[in-house]
């Protein structure tokens, strides 16, 4: 019996690419050919190789026009991320197609991520590398690019799901006293004596420190606008590891100029790989190229989930453990 075709749109672990064409008839793009960035193109690939699963990545635009473009043998597409906002899941759903993601597995990375912006930020790490790369540092001095410390500073985490748990965790470590904004109130046990903020101006005005991981999507673009940003204390800290939209640009940029926000430290940006050009002549923002999963342990993990769910639905046939809907 023939091994049903998996296409790839992306170069993906040697591990996960090694398991792929192991149990499938896989089509690779080991060389991250950036065909992925066309709809029609995988829609197309799709078409050409009888496609019954797709292993896609986050950024590929997945949406409705390359959905309803796929060929009937598709039935199912697994995204290598736990975020979903590429993927047209209604119109999938409609196709019958399953769309299944990564949950749980880069939680603990993601929050490192997080936790490194948040260090950069405050110790203006970002400007002090910059400066030796330049060859322009002279030697210590009493007052050269002088920060703040995070001991004892009011952290505040804008979605407590799993990855705003594990920052909690780490930066209880700092002795910050954890504040959260959920869309509900966790139970105690999960909170941990984090202090609850169902409104977002007492939340915002209680903080030093904002870590943003909240979901994407219209509901929630721009939610860290020109006010929000204005019911932070004066010398704030913001750090995005969640999805780029839900920071207003031009309100952040004028924010950091004018010193109401101290430093920010960003690793989403809202239609990357395009970033904001306000950004790049602030020195009091470090900026990271998406890595919050970066790890060599959680992309084979998530890779590994990505086909366990493949697996389920193409060798097993049987339900996704991690399908949508």
């Amino acid at each position: 019996m023939p091994k049903p075709v998996l296409l790839l749109t992306r170069k993906l672990p040697e591990a996960i690419e090694a398991r792929a064409a192991r149990d499938f008839d896989a089509r690779l793009n080991s060389t991250d050919d950036p065909w992925y960035k066309d709809g029609a193109e995988i829609a197309r690939r799709a078409a050409a190789c009888g496609a019954a699963g797709i292993l896609c990545a986050a950024g590929d635009p997945m949406g409705s026009a390359t959905i309803e473009a796929l060929p009937p043998s598709v039935k199912i597409i697994a995204t290598f991320s736990v975020g979903t906002d590429h993927l047209a899941i209604p119109a999938a759903t409609a196709r019958g197609i399953t769309v299944a993601n990564t949950p749980g597995v880069l939680s603990f990375a993601t929050a490192e991520c997080a936790f490194t912006l948040m260090l950069m930020a405050a110790r203006r790490a970002g400007e002090g590398e910059r400066l030796v790369r330049a060859r322009a540092w002279t030697g210590w001095a009493p007052t050269q690019l002088m920060g703040v410390t995070l001991e004892g500073k009011k952290l505040g985490i804008a979605g407590y799901g799993r990855i705003g748990q594990e920052l909690a965790a780490m930066a209880r470590g700092l002795r910050m006293e954890i504040h959260y904004h959920n869309r509900n109130r966790v139970p105690p046990e999960v909170e941990k004596g984090a202090i609850f903020h169902a409104d977002a101006k007492s939340f915002l005005g209680a903080i030093d420190v904002l870590s943003m991981h909240i979901p994407g999507g219209e509901a929630t673009r721009k939610w860290l606008n020109a006010e929000r940003l204005s019911w932070l204390k004066p010398g704030a800290i913001i750090v995005n590891t969640g999805r780029g939209g839900t920071v207003d640009d031009v309100a952040l940029v004028t924010a950091l100029s004018s010193g109401h926000i101290r430093a920010a430290g960003l690793d989403v940006y809202d239609g990357e790989p395009a970033v904001h050009e306000g950004y790049f002549g602030l020195e009091n923002v470090a900026l990271l190229p998406h890595l919050g999963s970066a790890t060599e342990e959680t992309r084979n993990a998530m890779g590994h989930r990505a086909l366990d769910n493949l697996d389920a639905v193409l060798l097993r046939g049987t339900i996704a453990r991690d399908a949508l809907k």
